[in-house]
């Protein structure tokens, strides 16, 4: 039955392809505006590192001015870095699977060949768990070990785009790389890793791409590195040696951990208040016992990662799809009142009135089936010119569940304009139009 409905829509549409053509352009576009603003907001928003962000944790602490909280819009926020005290103190823990401080420097890169000029770039200070804890690919080898990051040893992992900057593409692993005055082994290179949202530091730019040079943290003191991003302090520090800065109330650093189950969690907690009451001992943080551990989505909600414009064109693409569905009602209105003398002589000839709705609506879902598909085509240029409007920070693309919910939204468009019209057409009088004929 269902099959000689649809053959009985196309033969409809066929009848007057102008008309058809403008139902279908409608859903079309509606769809193509509406698919490409869900996508962008769906990735926007979505989670960086779905198979373990209920496993990862970013370390929170309250060891700010006791007479101003960190926020005032909401007191109930510890600070969103941690002092370079507290994360040696808290790196002490054996308690995660995982864990690692990190922070982003500025360093000097000094090419191999002679006719290549220096360069300043991004390096991540971290601990050997950053790349599985991150789940962080390799093209070639892999990063180094603990016992690297003890002494620390002069090793670095670089990207991919690195790689083939300095030394052609090729497995560049045992290698040396010159960054300001020193060599580092290359003990790593990393696959093309990026992540929608810079979820592991999300102080300065959430959707910047990941740094393209990674070494140990401990590298911090002997070469006196400083951070690339936020620094925040409340108290005045004596002193103008880079030691002063270290051990001064100054928030610059990032921690997480990965705990695997709840007894984990809750172990990692009661360290974390073992640890501030200590602290407290020695005059430090003054303020409430706050500390916290913020799963990855619960961190990103939190820092409003998520742009304003995304929300906004969430919402622009949800009720043009609806403006352009309720315009369509008073095409197929018309176009379905036209025909009702045929539909008056079939239900004279016994066909129901639910027959006649179902036969009406399978052809309201067949213009929106068609104008999806048209839409969906659409849509790809459409996040092209997003892409461009967000500077090319993205690279937006419809992936397996974009499609499919612009398939559903394409036939629930078709649905919402075509449900009054079938209506309208199934309570025609067989009488009045027998009359006429």
């Amino acid at each position: 039955m269902l099959a000689y409905q649809i053959r009985i829509a196309f033969k409809s549409l066929r009848r007057n392809p102008l008309q058809s053509g403008l139902l279908i352009a409608g859903v079309a576009l509606g769809i193509a505006i509406s698919t490409s603003f869900v996508t962008t907001y769906y990735m926007l928003s979505g989670d960086p590192i779905p198979e373990k962000s209920d496993r990862l944790f970013h370390v929170a602490v309250d060891s700010w001015d006791p007479d101003n909280g960190w926020d005032s819009d909401h007191p109930e926020y510890a600070p969103n870095q941690l002092t370079y005290t507290d994360v040696r103190g808290l790196m002490q823990s054996d308690l995660p699977t995982y864990q690692s401080a990190a922070f982003k420097a500025a360093m000097t890169v000094q090419p191999e060949a002679e006719n290549e000029k220096p360069y300043r770039e991004i390096v991540r200070m971290a601990f050997s768990d950053f790349f599985p804890m991150f789940n962080v690919p390799f093209q070639y080898g892999t990063g180094w070990s603990r016992s690297a990051d003890e002494g620390p040893d002069p090793v670095v992992v670089i990207d991919a785009e690195t790689n083939r900057k300095l030394f052609g593409g090729e497995d560049s692993v045992g290698r040396t790389l010159r960054l300001d005055n020193r060599d580092y082994t290359v003990v790593g290179v990393l696959d093309e890793w990026r992540p929608t949202i810079h979820f592991y530091d999300v102080n300065n730019n959430p959707f910047e791409e990941p740094e393209a040079i990674y070494l140990p943290f401990n590298f911090v003191e002997p070469l006196e590195l400083q951070s690339s991003g936020n620094d925040s302090g409340w108290k005045f520090y004596a002193g103008n040696e880079f030691q002063d800065f270290l051990q001064s109330e100054s928030v610059w650093l990032q921690l997480w951990v990965q705990l695997d189950d709840r007894r984990q969690q809750e172990e990692y907690k009661s360290f974390l208040d073992a640890y501030v009451m200590e602290q407290k001992k020695a005059g430090r943080f003054q303020r409430p016992l706050n500390n916290r551990i913020y799963p990855v989505m619960e961190w990103l909600e939190r820092e409003e990662v998520t742009p304003d414009q995304a929300k906004v064109m969430l919402i622009i693409g949800a009720l043009f799809l609806i403006v352009c569905s309720v315009n369509l009602i008073g095409i197929l209105l018309g176009k379905f009142l036209a025909r009702a003398p045929e539909v008056g002589v079939r239900r004279a000839l016994g066909a129901s009135r639910t027959s006649v709705f179902m036969q009406h609506l399978v052809e309201c879902e067949l213009i929106g089936a068609l104008g999806g598909a048209l839409g969906l085509g659409l849509s790809v240029l459409v996040l092209r010119v997003i892409n461009r409007w967000f500077d090319n920070q993205f690279q937006f693309q419809l992936d397996l569940t974009m499609v499919l919910a612009a398939t559903l939204l394409a036939l629930a468009a078709g649905f919402i304009a075509g449900v009054y019209p079938s209506w309208r057409i199934c309570r025609v009088a067989p009488a009045t139009y027998l009359k006429i004929q």
